[in-house]
């Protein structure tokens, strides 16, 4: 069912619809804390969660390591979200759990008043269809894995090949056991913490393997999850085919040159009943893009400006639908402005009154060179300090960072180490906008140079 379709039933009155401020898609970590941000601010808040219960993955992220920065202290992942949960419960925030959002407009319906347009959310749950609406709306969908025919593994399609994620539900909430023996693909996050996980289970953890020459989880993921436990690691390795009929019997395995193509000579048998994929992530966007929003090529996720704001007035995106994070205490920090944001917005009636306002003397890209993989935000609309978020796409031991514009550099970092594993943060200054501005510049670019050695 479109858009227009949605309206023209609601307009026919067959739909009910509730009215808010601020209405957030998501009731994970990022939409929880998108949320209660709003609400503080002083906007009716409604969360749309398709699960029966809040949380979203953290639910199954049974393992330490979550609320170090936001909450001083070291909790599992049900553990932080409850904190969450509890929070929201006790304020006066619209909870519709278990429901599908079917549809989000771009605004595009009629105006309040001259102000800015009401967009509207459509969603099914058990008691049917439902429209809700609001001047502002937080994407806060998440990602997902990538599955086998998106790296497109050869082989047969036997059973026993798993996200990693997939796997971390069946043996964390669901009490199911995925295999006995297994090999994991690709060394995120994920996957090394399900390495942990399997063996503790009593799953036989064949080995880790890697495509890239470095692993690509966090330092602390490598050592407590597969050196601790006498896992190996396989750099530049990965599956080249799939073995069995009714159930995976063993994997193929090569190593790989420069170029991540297979060496041939290379390959060996390892024998297996169980093949785990932590192959990346990417952001749940379809909802965004039926709204009109912008995706960088680069993220995934949406274009956004220093406030979280996407390029369809009143609608803004933060947590792992708009990049991919390596902490949850990263995605609270950046949910809580995307919802305070997203509450200015609501409550100044898309004015930008108490935001980072819209200067018609101020619309720069950021643009990403040298190592960086991205740069976000995307745009900057306002000459206030804006923090860029950022990866670099290989481990480099010593570099810097350096903001340029129109080939003048206007800034540069102290030279230090780089992982793709961590995000990054870089502060853009009032002064560097300024500056960009007064030389008449469309861009400024953010470019992690490595320094080579004498």
């Amino acid at each position: 069912m479109d858009a227009e379709r949605d309206a023209e039933i609601a307009a026919a009155g067959a739909v009910p619809t509730q009215a808010f401020d601020v209405v957030v898609i998501g009731g994970g970590p990022a939409g929880m804390a998108a949320a209660l941000a709003a609400h503080k601010a002083g906007a009716r808040v409604a969360i749309v969660e398709r699960e029966r219960h809040m949380g979203g993955i953290l639910r199954q992220c049974i393992h330490p390591g979550f609320g170090l920065s936001h909450f001083k202290q070291e909790l599992t992942g049900p553990e932080y979200a409850q904190r969450f949960i509890d929070q929201v419960r006790e304020a006066d925030i619209a909870l519709f759990l278990d429901s599908m959002v079917i549809g989000v407009d771009g605004g595009s319906g009629a105006a309040d008043a001259g102000n800015a347009a009401i967009h509207t959310v459509m969603l099914m749950s058990a008691t049917g269809m439902l429209q809700l609406t609001g001047r502002a709306v937080v994407l806060a969908m998440g990602c997902r894995e990538r599955t086998r025919s998106e790296i497109k593994i050869p082989g047969s399609r036997p059973a026993g090949v798993f996200t990693a994620g997939l796997a971390q539900r069946y043996i964390n909430i669901e009490n199911l056991k995925p295999g006995s023996r297994a090999v994991i693909l690709g060394s995120g996050d994920i996957g090394l913490i399900m390495a942990r996980r399997c063996t503790l289970e009593g799953i036989s953890v064949e080995g880790v393997y890697e495509l890239m020459p470095y692993a690509n989880g966090l330092r602390r993921n490598v050592k407590n999850c597969l050196d601790d436990f006498g896992i190996p690691l396989h750099l530049s390795t990965t599956v080249t085919r799939v073995i069995g009929h009714d159930r995976v019997e063993a994997v193929e395995v090569s190593q790989v040159d420069e170029h991540q193509a297979p060496i041939p000579g290379t390959e060996r048998v390892v024998p297996c009943d169980t093949l785990l994929l932590s192959v990346g992530l990417i952001p749940e966007n379809e909802l965004s893009v039926g709204a009109g929003v912008e995706l960088d090529p680069r993220t995934r996720g949406a274009v956004v400006d220093q406030s979280l704001q996407t390029g369809v007035p009143g609608i803004f995106a933060c947590g792992n639908v708009l990049h991919v994070h390596d902490l949850a205490d990263n995605v609270t920090t950046e949910s809580e402005r995307a919802g305070a944001a997203a509450a200015a917005w609501a409550l100044s009636s898309g004015t930008g009154a108490g935001t980072d306002a819209v200067s018609a003397s101020c619309e720069l890209a950021v643009s990403p060179a040298g190592i960086a993989g991205y740069a976000l935000p995307g745009r900057i609309t306002a000459a206030a300090l804006t923090k860029v978020n950022f990866r670099v796409r290989r481990p480099v031991d010593a570099a810097r960072v350096r903001l340029l514009v129109n080939g003048e550099e206007l800034f540069a970092g102290k030279v230090r180490p780089f992982k793709p594993s961590v995000m990054e943060s870089f502060p853009l200054t009032a002064k560097v906008i300024q500056r960009a501005l007064d030389l008449g510049a469309s861009e400024i670019v953010l470019s992690v140079d490595p320094i080579e050695e004498a």
